[in-house]
Formats: structure tokens, sequence, C-alpha cells
């Protein structure tokens, strides 16, 4: 089985948004073991570089923790449509690595270190989603790119 870990800044507050990933997390059982790890949000407004450094030496520290294949979302990476992510997975699971850890950073970003970490940034879109609502996204994404391995009826 696959472990999933989403490294992520900061907590849900919206009930809906947890109300969803509740869901998606339900449904994943099938395909993945899918755990969120949330690291404490610095964003400090003053010195926004000291707050990026900060968030990066955490989610980097995570990354180590639970080794695997890092796949960062982030605005300038790859675009890839659901099923050319799905063929992803499938290499990255092939080559032998049982564990994929999906970083979303804190509101201003990552370090150039947490990108060389990663071995793919992906980008979801041009536009920018709150980093709450981004977790829900890439939760329904990851059960779509499961779905489409497993040939469900989820994707079509």
């Amino acid at each position: 089985m696959v472990n999933i870990n989403i490294i992520c800044v900061g907590k849900i507050k919206e009930k809906y948004i947890k109300m969803g990933m509740e869901e998606f997390l339900k449904r994943m059982n099938l395909y993945a073991k899918v755990k969120i790890v949330e690291l404490k949000e610095d964003g400090n407004d003053s010195d926004r570089e000291r707050s990026i450094e900060r968030e990066s030496s955490e989610i980097i520290k995570m990354a180590e923790k639970h080794k695997g294949f890092n796949v960062l979302l982030d605005i300038g990476g790859k675009k890839l449509s659901s099923e050319e992510m799905a063929k992803e997975i499938e290499k990255i699971t092939v080559r032998g690595m049982s564990t994929i850890n999906f970083i979303i950073g804190g509101s201003y970003g990552v370090s150039d270190e947490v990108r060389r970490i990663s071995g793919l940034r992906l980008s979801f879109s041009d536009m920018t989603f709150p980093h709450q609502l981004m977790r829900l996204i890439l939760l329904e994404q990851v059960y779509r790119w499961f779905s489409i391995l497993g040939n469900s009826k989820y994707h079509k």
C-alpha cells in the first residue's frame, strides 16, 4: 500500500473544507494510507523571508522524516492532466517508492531548498487558490489519480 503524506503549513479553519477533506480521506482508504501533516504557520508580515525560511525548514524536516518522493505544489511547476499525473504516480511507485509527500507551502511560498528536494514541482493552475482550499482540491485529485489507476468509475 502506498503512503501519502500531505505536508502543509497552517490549520484548516472552515468546516466545509474539513468535511470535504474527511470524505476524500475516507475514500482513499481503498488505495493508500493518507496522513495530513500540519506545520505551524509563521506568518510574520514584517519579515516574509524569515517566515519562508522558518516554514521551509519545518517542511524539510518533515519530508526527511517521511522519506519518500516529494511533490511540491508550485504555481511555477509542471502542468499535468489528471491522467498524466496518475501515470506519474504509477512511475513513482514502480520505481519502488512507497511514500509520496505532497508539499503545500505557506502563503509566502517556500525556499529554494524545498524546491531542490522536490522530485516534481506540480502546478494545478496559473490561478492562486487559498492554501486551505488547495488541500481539499489536492485530496480530490489524489483520489482521482488512484481511481484512474484502479479503473474506477469515479473519473469517468
